[in-house]
């Protein structure tokens, strides 16, 4: 049983099989809360090694599958199928497994960016999911009890009309030329499969979507500076954006893959007329608030802050006791989890959704547009 006492919900993963890292933290936070167990899977696109995966995970010889469509069909058709899926393969494969198991009438929990072009995130927006299935776009970042503590700040008025946006997300494991073997890195850099981005993709996007959830404030246009740093790769590992919101606020963007020294480095800070926040990934049971002319406050994850209610969402465990990616992640699970089942009202909003999948599939698309033409400024849609 769930932590809350609730039957888990059956959940089907694809993609995500033996070695690769975001279908094990997938599986990690479906798990903490006790809201889903994995039932089903087609956990790669080589046969032998979607078979191999599903028998290390436990899963049922009949519900190991080798092929996403072939699953989408024969789980929408048992009285015991799966209610939820997991996408966690390539960006190139979102599109066909999202659409598959939408039509089937299945919950898609799906990883970022939405998919590897704009055409697809259009379409699939364009779908009409049976029996009302729901879709969660695994921004995961948007699960830290402080970022939405961050986010009933802005919303209260608390900083003022906002400013200025600074945000970031550098790593370092990309400085140099990846080999063959190193399967995360070959798809990231490879155009066929990542899509027209490679850093902008893979943590721009999380960075951008950070950014739009604390804020609320709506892109008007973009100024990018996209770079390869290392020879011969096809895609940006470097990127610069500056970005203009509506009613007159201004934000910078910087995300790198070959910041050396580096380790996901993400952080956000908001200035507003009245006061200012500061966040970081590294730290995230902290945050600073500052008003003006005041000393600086040190607001921290559980403790005693006005509008404690929405930081408060997702803590586990008491303050003082750290808390990080993992609880974020399955902080985003387990309140789909509340959605799916029908008693989950207070976090309708809160989750990242398929239209903001295709604004990040619209900000990298401008954003690419802009780095070709000497950073001129382009605007998103």
């Amino acid at each position: 049983m769930a932590e809350n006492g609730k039957r888990p919900i059956r959940l089907g993963m694809v993609g995500g099989g033996t070695g690769a890292f975001i279908g094990y933290v997938h599986r990690i936070a479906s798990r903490i809360d006790g809201d889903y167990q994995l039932v089903a899977g087609a956990l790669s696109s080589r046969a032998e090694v979607a078979r191999e995966s599903g028998k290390n995970l436990g899963l049922a010889e009949d519900r190991i599958y080798t092929d996403f469509a072939e699953m989408a069909r024969a789980e929408a058709a048992r009285e015991d199928g799966i209610e939820a899926v997991a996408i966690v393969t390539p960006n190139h494969m979102h599109f066909a497994p999202a659409k598959a198991f939408l039509e089937a009438g299945i919950h898609v929990i799906c990883d970022k960016p939405l998919t590897s072009s704009i055409e697809d995130a259009r379409a699939l927006q364009k779908v009409q999911p049976k029996n009302g299935a729901k879709f969660l776009l695994t921004h995961n970042y948007t699960g830290y009890p402080l970022i939405r503590q961050a986010r009933a700040l802005v919303e209260s008025g608390a900083l003022g009309k906002l400013r200025v946006v600074q945000v970031e997300y550098p790593q370092d494991w990309l400085a140099v030329e990846a080999g063959d073997d190193n399967k995360q890195a070959a798809w990231r850099t490879d155009p066929s499969k990542s899509g027209a981005g490679g850093a902008i993709g893979d943590i721009g996007t999380h960075a951008y979507n950070l950014a739009r959830y604390v804020t609320g404030l709506k892109t008007s246009a973009v100024s990018a500076d996209l770079d390869a740093f290392v020879p011969g790769r096809q895609l940006d590992d470097n990127v610069h954006i500056m970005l203009r919101f509506d009613g007159g606020a201004k934000g910078m963007l910087w995300a790198s893959q070959v910041a050396v020294g580096c380790e996901n480095g993400l952080q956000l800070r908001v200035y507003g007329e009245k006061a200012g926040i500061e966040w970081r990934q590294d730290n995230p049971n902290y945050m600073w608030f500052t008003e003006f002319g005041k000393p600086k406050q040190l607001l921290t994850r559980g403790g005693a802050i006005d509008g404690s209610a929405a930081g408060a969402m997702g803590v586990r465990i008491p303050a003082g006791h750290p808390e990080g990616y993992l609880e974020a992640f399955a902080t985003i699970y387990s309140q789909f989890a509340a959605i799916i089942r029908g008693d989950g009202a207070e976090f309708e909003g809160l989750l990242p959704t398929l239209d903001d999948g295709v604004e990040g599939m619209e900000f990298i698309m401008a954003a690419v547009k802009s780095s070709k033409d000497d950073s001129r400024w382009t605007p998103l849609g």
